[in-house]
Formats: C-alpha cells, structure tokens, sequence
C-alpha cells in the first residue's frame, strides 16, 4: 500500500522544514537596554525601608512588662482570668480552622 501526500498540509500551515518553522517561532531577543548604575526609589519604598530598620531594632518581648508581671507573681497580685483566657483560646481556633477552610 502506497501513502501518498495529496492532501497538503493541514491548518494551513505551511509545509517545509522544521528548522524554518522553529526559526520564525521563536522569541525574538530582547533588546539591549542601556545599563544604569543608579536606581531611584519611591516615596513609599522608602518609607517602607525605613518601617523595616525600625522593627528590626525593635525588641521583640517587653522587657519592663515582663518584669511587672513577674513582680505580680511573686506578690500574689496577678489574677488569670479564666474566662478571658478561654475566649482567646477559642477566637485562635476559630482563625486557625477559618485559615485551614480557605487553603482547602
């Protein structure tokens, strides 16, 4: 049995090489641009670098907090609120399955 090509090529693509048709497909390099050794920030990135030095030179525990609470302890003066405490516990619940429900 004989194949012929009697249909010509289908899609109108044109028929040929491969190497011509990958050739007139692919991207064109991108253009040279001239090169700049300054960069010019914005207002707000600025501001925002400046918001990022703050917090990185800020403490993370309260130090004088954390000592009036231990002073309370020892004193006998610091009261947990039960109910408060079981509010908190509950509110971060209800975030952590809220997070887990949008992720699914």
């Amino acid at each position: 049995m004989k194949i012929d090509n009697s249909l010509g090529p289908v899609g109108g693509l044109p028929s040929g090489d491969n190497k011509a048709r990958q050739a007139r497909s692919a991207p064109a390099a991108p253009a040279a641009s001239p090169s700049s050794s300054e960069v010019e920030l914005s207002s707000v990135a600025s501001k925002l670098q400046e918001v990022e030095r703050a917090l990185a030179n800020a403490p993370v525990i309260d130090a004088a907090r954390v000592a009036e609470i231990k002073q309370a302890i020892t004193e006998g003066r610091f009261k947990v609120d039960a109910g408060k405490v079981a509010d908190g516990l509950i509110e971060n619940i209800k975030q952590m399955l809220e997070a887990q429900a949008r992720r699914a």
